[in-house]
């Protein structure tokens, strides 16, 4: 998780109710756009409990606003939903999910072209009667790096016993006849 990239759920839901005239519009992977038909699919609170490389435990939650591009652009949906109509939709998920103020906020999104990924609200900009959400992408790191530690257990930590895993004997699921044994062909 790349923490210069996150937003909490509050600061994302001020920023747009201080905009709530303006066309919402998702801009991705450089100048592509959300078409303007898409929809919000759904409001979904996740809890992250992890642990690191580094032995740590880590916990957060994060709030996913996912979005639907339609294949072909609906009648009269030449210009994205409103801010406001966006916010309704939030206030109906928040009447049954209360979200957490200080989640952080992720949007999912993908089409036939773009791979269906989260990414995180990173720059808001007003353009006439747009309201632009730019997204940029996550990427991985060592949280134990970023704490000045390495990778694994500290010097010295005790090493858990491996769990042997235990194999799994294949049988014929047929009946009666040639099994697929190591050697046999069949595979």
């Amino acid at each position: 998780m790349n923490n210069q990239n996150q937003m909490t759920w509050r600061d994302f839901k001020s920023t747009l109710e201080a905009n709530p005239n303006l066309h919402l519009q998702f801009r991705y992977a450089g100048e592509n756009q959300v078409k303007p038909s898409y929809h919000i699919t759904e409001i979904k609170q996740a809890p992250i409990v992890s642990v690191d490389c580094g032995g740590v435990m880590n916990a957060w939650t994060e709030v996913i606003v996912q979005l639907w591009e339609p294949e072909v652009i609906e009648t009269g949906r030449e210009k994205a939903m409103q801010v406001n109509k966006a916010l309704s939709i939030i206030n109906l998920v928040e009447k049954s999910l209360p979200l957490h103020p200080d989640a952080i906020v992720k949007i999912e999104f993908g089409n036939t072209a773009f791979d269906t990924r989260q990414l995180y609200p990173q720059k808001f900009e007003a353009e006439g009667d747009d309201f632009i959400v730019n997204l940029t992408p996550d990427f991985t790191q060592c949280k134990a790096l970023s704490r000045g530690e390495s990778c694994g257990p500290k010097a010295g930590a005790a090493i858990p016993a491996a769990n042997p895993i235990p194999k799994i004997e294949m049988y014929n699921a047929e009946g009666e006849g040639p099994s697929c044994a190591p050697g046999s062909g069949c595979c």
